[in-house]
């Protein structure tokens, strides 16, 4: 049935494989938003975001991974405030090592509480949105953590690449707080900087 329309709409086969994988990953997103999390207590969320202080580059230091991302290195996350007040964003990362192939990702952000700015929708594939909620943000904007209901993904993220491990052991003892099993954390490997 998708080949024959496909077919009829005169895409080639490399499109349609590409089309396929997008509407599996849409689907896996569309079932993952539609489970619930009745026997969680309600995730806690930053009480403000200012989106222009968050707006910019964050390194993923740490995360409980989706599927797209289990052998990412050096990745980060790019935001910027559309005049819509849509998000657009740029993730990227090197694939399986430090120096792997280059992947690019342009999900789009769309705020769902604009009392604290802290529940997005994360749209890869329209017209699914994924839950996206800002748990932390510290009050200098250099360290956040981003996280879901379900507690099955997790980012713990800063605007450097580096961390150290106490502040790092912070965050990840917050995400514990909040249900997330730090035994599923993954620490995402990042180029250490060369001084000039």
């Amino acid at each position: 049935m998708f080949g024959e329309w496909t077919r009829y709409l005169g895409i080639d086969c490399a499109r349609r494989q590409c089309l396929r994988r997008l509407l599996l990953i849409g689907c896996g997103w569309l079932m993952l938003g539609c489970q619930t999390s009745d026997s969680l207590p309600p995730i806690r969320t930053a009480e403000h975001v200012d989106l222009q202080r968050f707006m910019g580059d964050w390194y993923v230091l740490g995360n409980i991974p989706t599927p797209i991302e289990r052998q990412a290195y050096n990745a980060l996350e790019s935001y910027s405030l559309n005049p819509d007040g849509t998000i657009a964003t740029t993730f990227s990362f090197n694939k399986g090592a430090l120096d792997g192939k280059k992947k690019l990702y342009h999900p789009k952000g769309f705020v769902r509480d604009r009392s604290t700015n802290a529940v997005w929708g994360m749209r890869f594939i329209w017209p699914f949105k994924a839950e996206y909620r800002i748990l932390f943000v510290d009050d200098s904007y250099e360290t956040c953590i981003i996280g879901r209901s379900k507690r099955d993904y997790l980012w713990v993220m800063a605007r450097s690449p580096e961390l150290p491990s106490d502040a790092y052991e912070v965050l990840i003892e917050m995400a514990e707080a909040e249900g997330y099993d730090r035994s599923l954390i993954r620490r995402v490997p990042h180029t250490t900087p060369t001084s000039p």
